[in-house]
């Protein structure tokens, strides 16, 4: 075992992207794992290394790691981007649910039916552009920091970049209102550990292709 953190899930973004970027802003090299065949997830779960049969899974510190938040949590916590005190944290929680929510639209979309795509599209657009991304642009305008908590780098600065480029992908004005976020996008882009997680090469994955939807669709279909 290296010490490193392993990570066990699709070689896709999914619900362990985020884990991605928040390891990869921290500095934190880690080790894949891929599920590839039913299989190999059933396996798991026989083995029982997966508490509720659920990727994904992270082994740090000597923990099998399950549920995406608990994992998050404790890497916000050990590299130091989960505030000061209580009241920081709480902020940070809040800010990472509400982003949370709108990236789960966009976890979903890849795998909408052909004719509610366009109409899926519209809603990922009127979410972040009325109700989510203005929360943040609020944030930022108010207390004139860098970032968005205690004007210190942390895990919902983390997830909030990832956020952005992920709806960008699909719709690339999305900013076009919102100059606090545009000028965000660009500090947290020039961060030396995630301009390395930007560049080509990287663990980052890419947005979800065919084969990957049948990957999940194959593992995870019952």
């Amino acid at each position: 075992m290296s010490g490193k953190p392993r990570l066990t899930y699709l070689n896709g973004r999914g619900r362990m992207e985020p884990v991605r970027w928040l390891l990869a802003a921290a500095g934190v090299e880690f080790e894949e794992s891929f599920l590839e065949t039913k299989e190999q997830y059933e396996k798991l779960i026989k083995d029982g290394v997966l508490m509720f049969q659920q990727v994904p899974l992270v082994e740090i510190d000597g923990m099998k790691m399950v549920q995406t938040r608990a994992i998050l949590s404790y890497i916000a916590g050990k590299y130091n981007l989960y505030g000061k005190d209580l009241k920081e944290r709480a902020l940070i929680d809040m800010y990472v649910e509400g982003i949370t929510d709108l990236m789960e639209m966009i976890l979903m979309f890849p795998f909408s039916p052909p004719e509610a795509k366009e109409k899926n599209l519209d809603s990922v657009k009127d979410r972040a552009i009325n109700r989510y991304f203005p929360v943040f642009e609020k944030v930022l305008k108010q207390h004139g920091q860098d970032f968005l908590v205690g004007n210190k780098f942390s895990w919902a600065d983390v997830q909030l970049i990832e956020a952005i480029l992920a709806v960008e992908e699909k719709i690339p004005a999305v900013l076009s209102g919102f100059p606090q976020l545009q000028a965000f996008k660009i500090r947290m882009s020039n961060m030396p550990t995630i301009k390395k997680f930007l560049q080509p090469g990287s663990r980052r994955k890419p947005p979800p292709d065919e084969r990957y939807i049948e990957t999940v669709l194959k593992i995870f279909k019952k």
